[in-house]
């Protein structure tokens, strides 16, 4: 890919983490009922079905319905910044690339769940002996957590070095 593209060459990677989530999604919404728990790892791990209208932690789930557009613009909006942000990348901040390809496509996910279903689809619930459950979330979610994990690492190894950060 000439140099002008940067790294966009990455966005195979938003496109699978995209099509994976939506993919789960829909396996979980047509396997289960709402709210309807399957254990996997007894004590420990769960598939269900659940419906997030708010953000991240139900953030504002029971507004009235304003809270679906303006997470959906600040997904747009998100959206957009990391799509130029990959554009701009030098060839060798591979580790970077990555971590905004996840972010990115986790984010298309949901917004994609946010704009068309008017809800979030979430189905993996963590929790310890039935007392304490992480809310339930998706392999959008997944990708975002990753991917902002990645980008932390790179602005410590950046601050660290005193160069910018790179593979």
């Amino acid at each position: 890919m000439p140099k002008a593209y940067g790294r966009l060459g990455w966005l195979w990677l938003t496109v699978l983490v995209f099509v994976l989530d939506q993919a789960s999604k829909w396996f979980f919404e047509t396997e289960l009922n709402l709210y309807q728990q399957i254990v996997v790892i007894p004590d420990y791990f769960s598939w269900t079905l659940a419906y997030n209208t708010g953000a991240a932690f139900s953030f504002l789930a029971d507004s009235s319905g304003w809270q679906r557009w303006l997470f959906a613009a600040i997904a747009l909006v998100v959206s957009g910044v990391l799509v130029v942000w990959l554009k701009r990348l030098k060839p060798e901040e591979t580790w970077l690339a990555v971590a905004l390809a996840l972010v990115l496509g986790g984010a298309l996910g949901n917004l994609y769940d946010r704009v068309v279903l008017g809800h979030v689809v979430d189905f993996i619930l963590v929790h310890w002996q039935n007392r304490w459950y992480f809310p339930a979330f998706n392999l959008a979610d997944s990708a975002i957590t990753v991917g902002a994990l990645m980008l932390a690492l790179d602005m410590f190894k950046a601050k660290k070095s005193g160069e910018p950060a790179h593979d």
